[in-house]
């Protein structure tokens, strides 16, 4: 049934810009608000990935089209009042100096969260100066996860969730969410290697929806590590949220997976606007 009869908190959103050389870029962005309002999205914190590949990688942004992305991200979720959307500061470890200068001043702006895509493996010692300062201004760490990596992918340095725990070991003041089970690999592989890092939560995202995957989560790590949402399209979104509905789970396991989950990982107060409707 559409709406969803509780707040949705979407934790893995993206949105475009005129910079991705996408001419479609703002029917795209209109087009995910609108379909969020359809199903009960409240908030859609979201991330753009540099150009999206058009003037540097998308997996190995440069500065510039870091900060200009970045700037454009902050920019759009104040134009909605920073409520409907939130935004994440991404960052590429490459570039140290820039990272933390990024993070520092996008948080200052209203940033509620850094975004790790595959710019460098995350148990690589690089990152260890992301995760402190994520811990130190107090926001989760969202990052791009293959599930179960078996090989290298070309045009990224991919991590499976033992590499993301390895990093979360050397930071447990440090809180992570780890992308889209739904998003390629092996699903059941990554359960057991964070059962017992409490740092790390899980997002549902990604186009796979394979039966099981989600009552498997549940019994991996329990509803109150779990969190809805959707990644590139809403419509895998809506597919989980569906799901949800035929997973056993009582209200407040639900409620822990689609919007409370999300008020305890991210800073105090971030979602307080769209809560009170």
């Amino acid at each position: 049934m559409l709406p969803s009869q509780r707040p949705l908190i979407d934790v893995h959103a993206h949105f475009h810009t005129p910079f991705s050389g996408r001419s479609d870029w703002d029917r795209y962005n209109r087009s995910r608000l609108d379909a969020g309002d359809r199903i009960g999205v409240r908030c859609h914190v979201a991330s753009v990935l540099g150009s999206w590949g058009l003037t540097s990688p998308t997996y190995f942004p440069s500065p510039d089209d870091i900060s200009r992305a970045n700037d454009w991200m902050l920019s759009f979720a104040a134009s909605h009042g920073h409520a409907k959307v939130r935004a994440y500061v991404v960052v590429n470890p490459n570039y140290a100096d820039h990272a933390l200068h990024e993070i520092e001043r996008c948080v200052a702006n209203g940033a509620i969260g850094v975004k790790l895509a595959a710019s460098r493996r995350a148990d690589d010692e690089q990152v260890n100066a992301v995760a402190e300062v994520a811990a130190r201004f107090d926001v989760p760490i969202l990052h791009h996860i293959w599930q179960h990596r078996r090989r290298d992918w070309p045009n990224q340095d991919a991590s499976d969730a033992i590499e993301l725990g390895k990093l979360a070991s050397r930071h447990p003041s440090t809180r992570f969410l780890l992308a889209h089970i739904g998003g390629g690999g092996d699903w059941a592989h990554t359960f057991p290697a964070v059962r017992s890092l409490y740092n790390i939560s899980i997002d549902l995202s990604g186009s796979g929806i394979d039966r099981g995957m989600i009552d498997e989560a549940i019994l991996g790590v329990g509803a109150e590590r779990l969190l809805w949402a959707a990644d590139l399209t809403l419509c895998t979104g809506l597919t989980k949220l569906r799901a949800l509905d035929h997973v056993g789970l009582d209200d407040s396991a639900l409620d822990d997976i689609t919007w409370r989950n999300a008020v305890r990982l991210f800073p105090a107060g971030a979602f307080d606007v769209v809560l009170r409707k």
